[in-house]
């Protein structure tokens, strides 16, 4: 920041535990009365001591890192305040706040030049493995971070760490060191002094060692999604190809949580992942609160659907009403999706896909389709994964195609009764007569606001002859 703004009259401060009382106080006189222009920190600039004379704008870095106690003292410090937060894997209830519009989002897809996927492996401990993996990484001149979140063991770990591999300097660090201390280790492994840091989570987030490339981390299970794809952040940061080796206790009995969160680190390893594995991470853990202080858990009360429309639909009131937009115009164009019944067997059976956590992925995927050609790529999902579908399989691709051809249609509902399928228009809504007279034959008949189809009279076309009516409808 220095370097960028060295040409501007602009005083640029940093307040962390690491200045001096006096530096720290010349600081916070320099916030007080207006004379720093921007202060960069840590936890540090959360403390009651902290004012400031005129803030206009909040940055929070690694917004994963701060609780939403912290977030929100940050806030008070200023009614109008502009917010603006960076994270590679956004907290499940901010990631939320943005999908339904409470807050704006971008993304940045492009990674940094000659970058490279960093190869992850997810494997119970074992000593050689680990040996092997920081061998190889010295073998060419690099380094190795070591996690391990405990630090009444850590020592002990890498006293073990230094026995499996005599010839790596190894070194600790974690939070609760001495500021003096710590600095002085940092200062050394940033300069090839040792060999393997093994550490707490500290290095979660803020270093850039291009020459760490392999990561290992112990007892991977104990952590959330967001530190561990964080945590694999940490190397790889250069040209040259990086490794992480997520490891579990031997005989170890995971939580079908923790395998999850597992099974996605070890999946998601193309570059910018950040935002799939936020979005796994909100699926995993739930979208929290909107105005509470959780910031994951599930709205069991309405569903967590039905939530989301609801939400949708308030900030789009809100938004209309500012622009000054006629309430009515926008409920007109907010239809609710369309009701589909249909005499058919649709569902995945037992038999086909066995594993019952993987059938209700298949019905969240199958409901959150929007496009033909979205129905049709799962369906080439479904034979590549399980094989040829079953009939029941093939009833429910096509009823999520037609509720999707209906969505498009303008279709309230299509209901069987009586033996007849019938398709509802919405309230002041009409058919258009002339764009169905080629369809109007025996087994049809037309409503101003209603079509029936008589699937006895129409024979095995009539689903054929439904998907046509609701493309020409469309």
């Amino acid at each position: 920041f220095n370097q960028r703004l060295d040409a501007f009259p602009i005083r640029i401060e940093v307040l962390s535990r690491f200045r001096t009382s006096k530096e720290q106080q010349t600081i916070l006189d320099g916030l007080v009365n207006g004379s720093v222009d921007i202060c960069i920190g840590t936890h540090r600039l959360l403390q009651k001591d902290v004012a400031f004379k005129d803030l206009g704008l909040l940055i929070i870095d690694e917004e994963q890192r701060f609780g939403v106690a912290h977030k929100e003292h940050l806030k008070q410090m200023r009614r109008e305040v502009d917010v603006l937060t960076l994270s590679a894997t956004p907290i499940p209830r901010t990631l939320h706040m943005s999908l339904v519009g409470v807050r704006d989002m971008s993304t940045m897809e492009t990674p940094p030049e000659e970058r490279l996927p960093i190869k992850t492996y997810v494997a119970e401990y074992n000593e050689h493995l680990t040996r092997e993996a920081i061998l190889r990484e010295l073998e060419r001149n690099g380094q190795v971070f070591f996690v391990h979140n405990r630090v009444q063991s850590i020592a002990w770990v890498a006293s073990k760490l230094q026995s499996l591999v005599p010839e790596a300097k190894i070194v600790i660090a974690h939070g609760q060191m001495p500021e003096a201390e710590l600095e002085a280790v940092m200062v050394d492994f940033t300069q090839g002094k040792s060999d393997v840091l093994a550490c707490t989570t500290i290095i979660e987030s803020g270093l850039d060692m291009p020459n760490v490339n392999t990561l290992i981390v112990n007892k991977a299970d104990k952590f959330g999604l967001t530190q561990l794809y964080q945590l694999r952040g940490r190397v790889g940061r250069g040209a040259n190809l990086a490794y992480a080796y997520f490891l579990f206790d031997k005989g170890t009995h995971l939580t079908p949580t923790a395998e999850k969160r597992l099974r996605t680190i070890f999946e998601a390893t193309e570059l910018g992942a950040g935002f799939g594995i936020a979005m796994k991470d909100l699926e995993i853990r739930g979208a929290g609160t909107l105005l509470g202080m959780k910031q994951s858990g599930y709205i069991s009360a309405v569903g967590f659907s039905l939530y989301c429309r609801l939400l949708a639909d308030a900030v789009d009131e809100q938004k209309a009403k500012q622009a000054g937009i006629p309430e009515e115009k926008v409920k007109s164009s907010r239809l609710p999706p369309p009701t589909i019944d249909l005499p058919l067997a649709a569902y995945i059976p037992e038999k086909y896909v066995s594993d019952l956590d993987t059938r209700l992925n298949l019905y969240q995927n199958l409901v959150k389709l929007e496009k033909v050609e979205q129905v049709e790529a799962l369906a080439d999902e479904f034979s590549d994964r399980f094989g040829s579908p079953p009939p029941e399989v093939k009833n429910l691709l096509y009823a999520v195609k037609v509720k999707v051809l209906a969505a498009k249609a303008g279709i309230e509902s299509i209901s069987t009764e009586q033996g007849q399928i019938i398709l509802r228009l919405f309230q002041g809504m009409q058919f258009n007569k002339q764009k169905l007279q080629p369809f109007l034959k025996d087994g049809i008949k037309l409503g101003l606001s209603q079509l029936r189809l008589n699937p006895k009279r129409l024979g095995q076309e009539w689903q054929r002859v439904l998907e046509e009516v609701l493309g020409r409808v469309g």
